[in-house]
């Protein structure tokens, strides 16, 4: 009889390299890389959130353009933003962490939310415009015979 694997589930997390900071030691010694979540909304205006890894999580794909991690589907995750709390008496920005704990599940709809984009290509948009534009110079039967020269 063959025992069964009781490994945890795991997902697996695709996102840009753009997102991935530089890795830096923290004061205890651990090695750190800072991951970045673009907001989801446009319009909103506040500052990205993030969460901090060890950078061997962190593994480049096959084609270099991206990378992707691998975390327990049950875990969590602790995500930090910064706030502005308001300003001192010299006019200068005080800013404060704000932190909140995820589900890796939901990280994961967070960090892949670009596929969820409901936006057009460059190549399809520059296809309509050809077509467009090819619509418009392309001259019609009709006025191609007015602007015949008589065959001598």
């Amino acid at each position: 009889m063959s025992e069964k694997n009781d490994k945890p589930n795991e997902i697996t997390i695709k996102f840009g390299k753009g997102l991935v900071g530089e890795p830096f030691t923290s004061k205890s010694g651990t090695e750190l890389v800072r991951i970045d979540i673009p907001n989801r909304d446009p319009m909103d205006t506040r500052p990205w959130e993030s969460f901090l890894t060890t950078p061997n999580r962190v593994h480049e794909n096959q084609f270099g353009k991206g990378v992707w991690m691998k975390l327990p589907e049950d875990g969590t995750t602790k995500l930090s933003r910064s706030v502005l709390q308001g300003q001192d008496t010299n006019g200068e920005r005080i800013w404060k962490r704000e932190y909140r704990t995820v589900p890796n599940t939901e990280l994961k709809s967070m960090l892949e939310a670009y596929k969820e984009k409901n936006r057009d290509s460059v190549l399809s948009d520059l296809s309509a415009k050809k077509t467009d534009t090819e619509k418009a110079t392309r001259p019609t039967p009709q006025k191609a015979a007015r602007h015949k020269e008589p065959a001598l």
